[in-house]
């Protein structure tokens, strides 16, 4: 019946790939593939295989909210992001992890009700950002997450705030943000007067517009405000604002609410309204932080410089004023702003002279996708202030308060009040800042070790200065008003967006991160404080910004090409210290590439020195990135007027068996084929549906004529997988997305050494297929219900590694997937165990206070049903040395054996001169040994050896 279910489930996704346009997945569906999940978890063949986490954790990840213990503060929860909930009762020390017993990971807001110990927790990160992934509604526990309840608001995407009545924990008012890409009704204030079993709506502005903060007056829960933000994201464009944007308040606990932000009240209404948040002081007193779009006078910030001109300059520039610039002034201008050597004043002239380029040329090609990310004239950061219970509002501060927000104040908004001084506030956006004079004048606060972009904030009540920060780069705690800062940054959190692994021995993972740069380290790494020791973390950072893919020279693994977003590349030789600049440039004259926030980037599997980089044409190197050259014309469907950087390469593979055949996805939905290194393209997907994200094109190593496609529709809230592969070059496509629930699909990696084996990684969770795509089993163990945005097998050591966009990266040994086919689901197959070398230590310790040291090997076996199984250890001779049951789970299974014998073995073996150690275990002497397992009925084998 659960196979005709799946079977059922796949048609429907088959019947999605019609040509339309992306709709937002149902709370249903998204709720019904929850379940599937849990099913297919429980009956998984590689539930069992276990992964391990190898770090790093020093850069962490997005925090976006604390709930602290009032009465004992170094106990607290922090949220983050996309990488769940931790709990520290030792102020930071050490965390665990409280949320992996739940669906999800994505994290909005927190809230505990410390009279119980119940926790609730918004799920659904709130910032609106590129990777703020959607949660499944409101969670709740009683036993600090042991197990999660659904307490409903299923469809609300993003929950921003939950406010518990400490007199009466079963009152519970609710912000809610909704969708992030699309509209959506259950959006808003809800409250709850039964602790979560009902919910009334009691506050909607329009289908596009949430509520992105509350707060509560401390001493009355019926006198609250609320803000709420208008907001429309596309994968092309962001308008974080409008006229649903507004402050509203409610005196009787949230049951109804009046829009306080009217023209007249002195707070900015219309169109340029963009985030708000709120600190509640008092009955008559609240500050408030808005993000205005409204544009400055005199068109704000002008980017570029040089000898007193600017970049704006050019753009009302006649040709005749611009001839009459001073050659020297006109260099100094090109090189400050890094225009190409082949660009001098002289040579620029004569170009606008013939007519090939105009003045505002010279702007555009120091306009990107980067630098109008900070580079836009809008007010930004302001804060106001009423005194009368919101009726009027008057700004703190004159001027503008710049580089707070730049332009992207919608990955920001918070305010707070000190508890203990009414006129001393907290804003953050990149930098945080205090105020002690009512917001007349702000200090930066932020300390060496405080990572920018600031998100969440505790302040003590009862010890002023003490203050917990959250930020993109984890969490600081300081007792000194910001003078000094702790950083708290033991849980393994970070939020990856590409890893890959080079072939040293020990191998090294590398990946790119949000914000935190680029990360390479050791796989052998394990969670330890003992670098305080030494010094020397055992993860180093290669890259700032937010880190990108790697592509790592398989000649010189010293030699490595990585960057930060909108194809900022670099080529880096980590043994010369050597960094030279690698990005394409468009001619002056020519429109601008286009780079995608990830550009991809891949050195040819045929000639090291050869190095693709995809912007919205396919770029070629024949010289490590030194130049470039279009090998294509525009591959994508031309762009979109927004203001995110669109149309754009996303994915680029070129096969292993053909030189110059090569695969590229993009934004919007195309995929293209050239076999003749870029002379001519073909088109692949007008049988996909349009528009969808191509989130991986991938060649494949076992046959010429193979690819996989994975199409994702995150951007439009469309939670459907979407996964193809076709054996004729893209001619025609299989749909292989078969029992796969509903999460977007993110990667595919073809195994190296076994072609029907596929594994991919999607928004929540990870999966191995043995039957090349017919159906998938979800790995589960070690593993989090979090988003797997890139994977890649170390075929060395036989690892799949894993780069999680919340809990950093995992490794799992994948070598007994790989040796397994169709004949051998029904009998036991045990995988290689490596040799060993015996030692006296095993056994013993050297001090009575320290636990003896045991030796042990992880054994990977294979069995066709469940029970338990029988496993003897054999000499070369035959004679049996030890046996032992182990529980045993239908599919793929991992043991522990400690390399001992059982009392009857050593008593086998004593003609061989054994003698029990320290701990009272006898250890295998040298030799030849045979591991049988026995389940079922049948068995399997492994030969090993003690050196």
């Amino acid at each position: 019946m659960l196979r005709k279910y799946f079977y059922l489930l796949g048609l429907f996704a088959l019947s999605l790939t019609v040509n339309a346009q992306p709709q937002a997945s149902s709370a249903k569906q998204v709720m019904d593939g929850i379940v599937q999940k849990e099913q297919m978890t429980e009956n998984s063949l590689v539930k069992n295989l276990p992964f391990k986490n190898i770090g790093p954790t020093v850069m962490s990840g997005r925090v976006v909210d604390f709930a602290v213990n009032p009465d004992n503060p170094v106990e607290f929860y922090v949220g983050y992001a996309s990488g769940g909930v931790w709990h520290t009762k030792n102020n930071g020390t050490s965390f665990e992890p409280i949320l992996d017993n739940s669906p999800t990971q994505n994290v909005g807001s927190l809230a505990v009700d410390w009279s119980s110990g119940t926790i609730w927790v918004g799920t659904g990160e709130i910032n609106a950002s590129r990777s703020s992934y959607a949660g499944i509604g409101l969670l709740r526990s009683s036993d600090n997450g042991a197990t999660w309840e659904n307490m409903g608001l299923t469809d609300s995407h993003h929950i921003s705030k939950i406010l518990i009545n400490q007199q009466d924990p079963n009152e519970i008012v609710v912000g809610v943000v909704g969708h992030l890409y699309s509209k959506n009704k259950e959006r808003g204030v809800y409250k709850s007067t039964d602790g979560g079993k009902n919910w009334k709506q009691t506050l909607f502005v329009n289908d596009e517009s949430g509520i992105i903060e509350m707060d509560v007056d401390r001493n009355n829960f019926d006198l609250m405000y609320a803000s709420s933000w208008q907001k429309d994201r596309k994968a092309w464009n962001f308008t974080g604002n409008g006229n649903g944007s507004g402050i509203y308040k409610s005196t009787d606990g949230g049951d109804s609410w009046t829009l306080l932000t009217t023209e007249g009240s002195g707070f900015p209404t219309g169109e340029g309204v963009g985030r708000i948040g709120i600190a509640v002081v008092d009955a008559n007193t609240v500050y408030a932080i808005h993000d205005s779009q409204f544009r400055r006078e005199g068109n704000g910030s002008s980017g570029g410089a040089g000898n007193g001109l600017s970049k704006d300059d050019f753009k009302t520039m006649s040709n005749a004023d611009f001839l009459a610039l001073d050659d020297k002034k006109l260099d100094t201008f090109l090189r400050t702003n890094g225009f190409q050597q082949q660009y001098s004043g002289a040579s620029v002239k004569q170009m606008v002279r013939s007519g090939k380029v105009k003045p505002n040329d010279v702007a555009k090609y120091l306009e990107d996708a980067n630098t109008l990310l900070f580079d836009t004239p809008v007010i930004g950061a302001e804060v106001y202030k009423s005194t009368d219970g919101g009726k009027t509002w008057s700004k703190t501060h004159d001027g503008y308060l710049d580089s707070v927000y730049f332009s992207y104040g919608y990955y920001f908004g918070k305010i707070h009040v000190d508890p203990s001084d009414a006129n001393g506030i907290y804003i953050y956006g990149v930098p945080i800042l205090s105020s002690k004079d009512g917001g007349k004048t702000f200090n930066y606060i932020g300390g060496d070790n405080v990572h920018a972009d600031h998100h969440a904030l505790w302040i003590n009540p009862n010890m002023p200065g003490h203050l917990i920060n959250g930020n993109d780069g984890g969490v600081n705690i300081s007792y000194d008003d910001g003078e000094n800062w702790i950083k708290a940054n033991s849980p393994s959190v970070g939020q990856f967006y590409s890893i890959n692994v080079d072939n040293e021995e020990p191998y090294n993972v590398y990946g790119g991160l949000q914000d935190n740069g680029v990360w390479v380290g050791s796989h052998t790494y394990q969670a330890s404080d003992g670098w305080h020791q030494s010094g020397q973390y055992p993860y180093e950072s290669i890259m700032g910004g937010d880190g990108m893919q790697v592509q790592i020279d398989n000649r010189n693994t010293d030699v490595l090409y990585t960057g930060f977003q909108f194809g900022n590349y670099f080529r880096l030789n980590r043994a010369t210290g050597e960094q030279a600049r690698i990005q394409p440039k468009h001619k002056l004259g020519e429109s601008p590439y286009r780079f995608n926030w990830q550009t991809p980037i891949l050195l040819s599997p045929h000639n090291q020195d050869i190095l693709y980089l995809g912007g919205n044409k396919l770029m070629r190197s024949m010289n490590q990135g030194t130049d470039w050259k279009a090998i294509s014309p525009d591959l994508t469907k031309g762009g979109k007027p927004g203001n995110v950087s669109y149309g754009t390469l996303t994915s680029i593979s070129e096969s292993p068996f053909a030189f110059g055949t090569i695969y590229v996805g993009t934004d919007d939905g195309q995929v293209q084929l050239t076999q003749d290194g870029g002379g001519s393209w073909k088109l692949l997907s007008s049988s996909f549906k349009p528009d969808l994200w191509v989130s991986r094109v991938v060649a494949s190593s076992h046959s010429a004529s193979r690819v996989y496609v994975t199409l994702n529709g995150y951007r439009w809230d469309d939670f459907a997988p979407y996964v193809y592969m076709s054996d004729n070059h893209g001619a025609s496509w299989k749909e292989i997305s078969g029992n796969l629930p509903a999460s977007a699909v993110n990667v595919i990696r073809e195994d190296p050494k076994n072609e029907n084996v596929l594994y991919l990684g999607t928004d929540n969770g990870a999966y191995v297929s043995m039957d090349k795509g017919t159906s998938w089993q979800p790995f589960h163990h070690g593993l989090p219900n979090v988003a797997y945005h890139d994977m890649v097998v170390q075929e060395t050591a036989n690892h799949l590694v894993l780069g999680t966009h919340g809990r950093s990266l995992y490794i799992g040994d994948i070598s007994l997937i790989q040796q397994m086919d169709s004949g051998q689901m029904n009998t036991v197959v045990v995988g290689d165990i490596a040799a060993v070398r015996s030692s006296r230590r095993w056994g013993s310790s050297w001090a009575s206070f320290l636990d003896a040291f045991e030796p042990s090997v992880d054994v990977q076996y294979y069995a066709p049903g469940g029970g338990k199984a029988t496993v003897t250890i054999s000499t070369e001779s035959g004679t049996e040395v030890n046996r032992f049951d182990v529980e045993t789970s239908k599919g793929f299974n991992q043991m522990t054996y400690d390399y001992s014998m059982s009392e009857a073995g050593a008593k086998n073996m004593k003609d061989a001169g054994v003698f029990p150690a320290q701990n009272g275990k006898t250890y295998l002497p040298k030799g030849k040994y045979t591991m049988k397992v026995e389940a079922g009925g049948k068995s399997g084998s492994k030969d090993f050896e003690v050196k």
